[in-house]
């Protein structure tokens, strides 16, 4: 991910600016302490509590590149490349039970590249007698280093629509997933961590969990200049009203329940600060929310573990293991 040089004034800004509007919204209905879990209504015991896995149940998941008849359409004028879809090594047995489900994103430049997600999920399914989430990893991007900043726009075209409209309707339509928010997470690595940070808070009825791996804390924080001019075409007041931050403000207690988990690499310092940004913003919006930090990574070397850890702590949110002891 290319970083630029000199930005501590801008993120001793950027840090003022969110805190002073979280003070604000401290004042209404919004800040509530955070709580575990959903209602889980629909279902009655934890998986892992019921989960007996057949023996001849693949010892790895698989991952489908999802093209040609099997393609996620995208119906809003974005051209995404194409997604991959996971399966862990419970959903591919006869009789599979219902899974939670992941949508993941890489960054920017990137491809939406399933190896680093897939390593995680398979070494904790390894952990939990293979049970994981069906996970898919999508295209918020478009090519390479092309920014749509998360929002659909005349410049890139409906990426929102697709990754919150078109993913979800193809996700339920074609995976064996639990119906259930509470089961849903919205996930990414840096450009796709901000994009999972935005819309997670945006729909906090289509997503139970966010997690950030070395994210932004809203669109474009390197080059804010040009996401303003680009994808807003100058419309500061758009900008400002499309940022995470502003979100929140939109659904006061509707994030009770809701998880966010954030890593980053101790020694990549401008996302370490951005992560902790979107952490306050998180924590004080109602999200039971956890920081790792990675040691000795920087941006990239992060991801690994960052995952890991932030999956690893969403099992017990997901029905996947135990809670943990207290």
């Amino acid at each position: 991910m290319r970083r630029p040089g000199g930005r501590t004034t801008g993120r001793r800004v950027l840090r003022i600016a969110v805190l002073a509007l979280l003070a604000l919204l401290a004042c209404g209905a919004l800040l509530r302490g955070p709580a575990i879990s959903f209602d889980r209504a629909g279902s009655p015991t934890e998986l892992y509590a019921r989960w007996q896995p057949p023996r001849n149940m693949p010892r790895q998941g698989s991952v489908e590149l999802l093209t040609g008849a099997r393609r996620i359409p995208s119906t809003a004028g974005f051209a995404p490349r194409d997604a991959s879809l996971y399966l862990p090594p419970a959903a591919r047995v006869p009789n599979p039970p219902a899974l939670p489900l992941i949508v993941f994103m890489m960054g920017q430049p990137g491809d939406p590249d399933p190896g680093p997600l897939r390593t995680a999920l398979d070494e904790l399914a390894a952990q939990h007698g293979g049970l994981a989430p069906i996970a898919l990893v999508v295209d918020q991007l478009g090519s390479p280093d092309d920014n749509p900043a998360c929002v659909d726009s005349a410049a890139y075209g409906g990426v929102q629509t697709y990754v919150t409209r078109d993913v979800v309707e193809w996700a339920r339509t074609n995976l064996h997933v639990e119906p259930s928010p509470a089961f849903w997470t919205i996930g990414g690595f840096s450009n796709g961590g901000g994009c999972a940070l935005d819309w997670g808070l945006e729909r906090p009825g289509l997503w139970g969990a966010i997690v950030s791996i070395s994210g932004e804390s809203y669109q474009g924080t390197e080059f804010p200049d040009q996401v303003l001019q680009q994808v807003f075409d100058g419309d500061a007041a758009a900008y400002a009203a499309a940022k995470p931050a502003a979100q929140v403000a939109h659904y006061p207690g509707a994030y009770s329940g809701h998880v966010a988990l954030f890593a980053a690499g101790s020694q990549d310092e401008f996302f370490t600060a951005q992560v902790d940004l979107s952490a306050d913003l998180t924590r004080q919006a109602g999200l039971a929310t956890t920081v790792f930090s990675i040691p000795g990574k920087d941006h990239v070397g992060a991801l690994p573990e960052g995952l890991r850890e932030t999956l690893g702590a969403l099992y017990p949110h997901l029905g996947l293991a135990p809670p943990p002891r207290r």
